[in-house]
């Protein structure tokens, strides 16, 4: 058995690809004295709209905010429900509970761990208003499928796009498409500023009823109350929330948009390298792709064949980390969490397609930011270990 060299450095599972550029755009902010929500957001709210086909982009502090105020906006209320994916993070299911209504979840697409349409149209009820499908690492969902559910039924369809940018579904992209569309800038993201978040809707209501929901509930423009243009005199219209971007965090954002495609770009090669070296593996199954659309990578999601194998996901884990190299499990499915077993009485096995899926995924590191030296470690780690506890 041939043993694995660490890396003297660890590699960590994420980082984000900042240069001096970024820099000199937050140190112009602090400069200038105005370091919340104004100009740099507005100008960050208006390229990426523009970027993505929007007719309105509204930034927040977060995607959980993001999804918070779409639900919010389209009027959700306690005992209402909303379909989404149990193979997501927290967010997507939490914002649901925030109005006391119901997230009702659904299995996914063995192939795809996206949501099955199929089983979206059976879990539809008549208190249904509104489907969050979650582009798991950025593949697209089946949106028309989706968008053909919603239709029928009269309801709103919400994409957690946390990981889809930049994402092509049949020629458009992700963020043009549905009633509302929600981002994350988080520190791991494709577009990353640390915490932050968007929407963009074309809808000019739902569009006026985020900004105002983002900062207390009031009247629009409440930033420019400090500045020249404004004035002391606000209105409170409705009980909202703090949700609003900083001007930091936006300038932060319009260098990383800038750099969006040649980001993109990088992710791709090391995606295409990972897809050589494990693709023909037997211990491997690589994310599939859409011959229709595109896949940014957010997430490199490798599954493990463990029949393949004569050691578990979670020691497969321990062997990279000790070879130095960092990875992630995307994720525990949200029915196998303790709030959603004691609150909704699920057991593990209730969706075993995301049960089964979950024991098999890794995450392995992938970002522009990673030198050709890492990718090759990384490939050597995995490989190794695949090939010394083969079955």
């Amino acid at each position: 058995m041939q043993m694995i060299a660490p890396r003297t450095e660890y590699l960590p599972f994420a980082r984000p690809d900042i240069d001096q550029r970024e820099i000199a755009a937050v140190t112009e902010v602090l400069t200038s004295g105005w370091l919340t929500t104004g100009t740099k957001t507005l100008e960050f709210e208006r390229q990426f709209a523009e970027y993505v086909g929007a007719k309105h982009a509204i930034a927040v502090n977060s995607a959980t905010a993001a999804m918070h105020l779409a639900l919010e906006a389209i009027g959700l209320k306690a005992g209402d429900e909303v379909i989404t994916s149990t193979f997501t993070f927290a967010a997507t299911a939490e914002v649901v509970r925030y109005f006391d209504a119901k997230p009702v979840l659904v299995d996914i697409d063995p192939r795809t761990l996206n949501l099955d349409p199929q089983l979206i149209e059976m879990a539809v009820s008549p208190r249904t208003r509104a489907i969050i499908p979650v582009h798991v690492g950025g593949l697209p969902c089946d949106l028309d499928a989706i968008q053909a559910i919603a239709d029928r039924h009269g309801l709103y369809v919400i994409e957690d796009a946390a990981h889809a940018l930049p994402t092509y579904y049949k020629g458009r992209l992700i963020g043009s498409i549905s009633d509302f569309t929600t981002y994350s800038f988080y520190a791991t993201k494709t577009l990353a500023v640390g915490e932050g978040g968007m929407i963009t809707t074309d809808n000019d209501q739902w569009a006026d009823r985020c900004r105002v929901m983002r900062l207390h509930g009031i009247s629009k423009d409440a930033w420019k109350r400090y500045t020249g243009e404004g004035s002391w005199y606000y209105e409170i219209i409705a009980p909202g929330f703090k949700y609003n971007l900083t001007d930091i965090a936006a300038a932060m954002g319009l260098v990383q948009l800038e750099k969006l495609e040649h980001m993109n770009n990088r992710r791709q090669d090391i995606a295409h390298q990972y897809d050589v070296a494990f693709g023909a593996h037997p211990a491997f199954e690589t994310p599939i792709l859409s011959v229709d659309s595109t896949h940014p990578y957010h997430l490199y999601i490798l599954r493990l064949n463990l029949d393949k194998l004569r050691i578990d996901r979670s020691t497969f884990i321990e062997y990279l980390r000790k070879a130095n190299i960092g990875v992630s499990v995307h994720w525990m499915p949200l029915h196998m969490h303790p709030y959603y077993r004691e609150t909704y009485g699920y057991s593990a096995e209730d969706y075993p397609v995301a049960y089964k899926q979950y024991h098999r995924v890794i995450s392995l590191p992938i970002y522009s930011a990673m030198s050709d030296e890492d990718i090759i470690d990384v490939i050597a780690a995995v490989t190794q270990i695949a090939d010394n506890y083969r079955v």
